[in-house]
């Protein structure tokens, strides 16, 4: 479809939906985003949808700045997936158990390990650099020193809200019915607690004071404030990765234990909450993608929907306007309360027959109702991704 401009914003806005039905609030936002000195350029995705400082899916480059509210709280939040060997046919007809299964292995919500796991006696990542990951620890914001226990307990957990792992069945094509594995979370508390305290260092620069939303406040480069924000960014990041990685892991060794003759394909991930240092035109800029994803030419990546209605691998199109950016799934129409309001238990048996889940109140603010179509977010964004699989749930856990 291309991208329309948006009218009234000093460095250039390109939308990826209809401008006039972006909610007022958001529009607010995009338009202060565009007003700020050291933005190069805007990119707004399909799915976007008011946010904390800066809109959820937006893809914003800055020259020499970058603004920690842009990134979000959930630093490095993304998804993972891996194809695997078996086809629906393999599956049994009552997929309780293995839901069962995986809550069992994997903590949801704000769950916590009582002990922290060594991800290095997992099968598949006993070399993947962990005392090098967990001594840089000591290097972060001196005020997150008490929470590495915390931070070592939570990896490979889920964590709640629109957090998940599910078990998908390929659509269409010659696979037809194969198998895939996904999940999608983040850096759980630390990063959030990370994030906090570098937006709240932000606000009080004094380069910030006159901005038009202080939540939108920057760090500039060449300052000791966005040498500490770069150090934890980064290694909140990494976190993130890390954290899926371990679920992943565990995840295919529950299946494993299902299905003896399972095989894997190589995984997928992408962060879609973070920041990455790229050059367009000529210009080095810093790109922060909150709700988004690298859709580099080649580079594979997951757009999910909602706990009903199914999810996409797609191939980036390496689209400079868009930042080589793509969604970073469906995106909310209505706030969690708002969904409470509207929905019921009812509406959600309804909305997700066919999907073994949880179908409780505690999910309700998840509904695939409170979501925008997924089907009509990917048609928007057609020179951005193609295809490369379609894929629909028959299991998902819900923290």
């Amino acid at each position: 479809m291309g991208f329309t401009p948006l009218a009234g914003t000093r460095a250039p806005v390109r939308v990826w939906t209809d401008p006039y039905a972006i909610e007022p609030q958001a529009a607010k936002q995009l338009r202060n985003i565009g007003a700020l000195p050291w933005v190069q350029g805007v990119a707004v995705m399909p799915d976007v949808h008011f946010g904390k400082g800066a809109t959820v899916g937006s893809v914003i480059a800055m020259r020499q700045a970058v603004s920690p509210a842009a990134v979000g709280v959930d630093i490095g939040c993304g998804m993972s997936a891996v194809r695997t060997s078996l086809t629906a046919a393999d599956l049994p007809d009552d997929l309780a158990g293995l839901r069962s299964a995986i809550e069992a292995t994997i903590p949801v919500g704000f769950a916590q390990r009582k002990d922290s796991v060594d991800p290095r006696r997992i099968r598949g990542l006993e070399q993947a650099g962990w005392d090098d990951f967990w001594g840089r620890f000591a290097g972060l914001d001196r005020r997150v020193a008490q929470l590495e226990t915390r931070a070592q307990r939570q990896i490979g957990t889920l964590g709640g809200g629109n957090h998940f792992i599910e078990v998908c069945l390929e659509q269409g094509g010659a696979d037809e019915g194969r198998v895939w594995l996904m999940l999608h979370s983040g850096s759980r508390n630390i990063g959030k607690e990370l994030a906090e305290r570098h937006i709240a260092v932000a606000r009080g620069l004094p380069h910030n004071v006159d901005l038009p939303d202080r939540d939108l406040a920057v760090f500039l480069v060449g300052t000791p404030e966005m040498d500490a924000y770069r150090r934890d960014l980064f290694w909140a990041q990494e976190y993130a990765r890390r954290n899926r990685a371990v679920m992943l892991a565990l995840l295919c060794g529950v299946v494993r234990e299902h299905f003896p003759q399972v095989g894997y394909d190589e995984p997928i991930s992408c962060h879609h909450n973070y920041v990455a240092e790229e050059s367009y035109d000529g210009v080095d800029v810093l790109v922060t993608r909150k709700g988004a994803i690298r859709a580099g030419r080649g580079d594979l990546g997951i757009i999910p929907g909602s706990m009903g209605t199914g999810s996409y691998i797609v191939r980036g199109r390496g689209n400079p306007d868009a930042y080589c950016s793509a969604s970073h799934g469906a995106g909310r129409r209505m706030s969690r309360a708002q969904a409470k309001r509207t929905f019921s238990t009812d509406d959600l048996a309804t909305q997700t027959a066919g999907v073994e889940c949880r179908k409780d109140a505690g999910v309700v603010d998840e509904i695939p109702g409170a979501y925008k179509d997924i089907t009509e977010v990917m048609a928007q964004q057609e020179d951005l991704v193609e295809v490369v699989a379609h894929l629909k749930q028959v299991v998902c856990v819900k923290g």
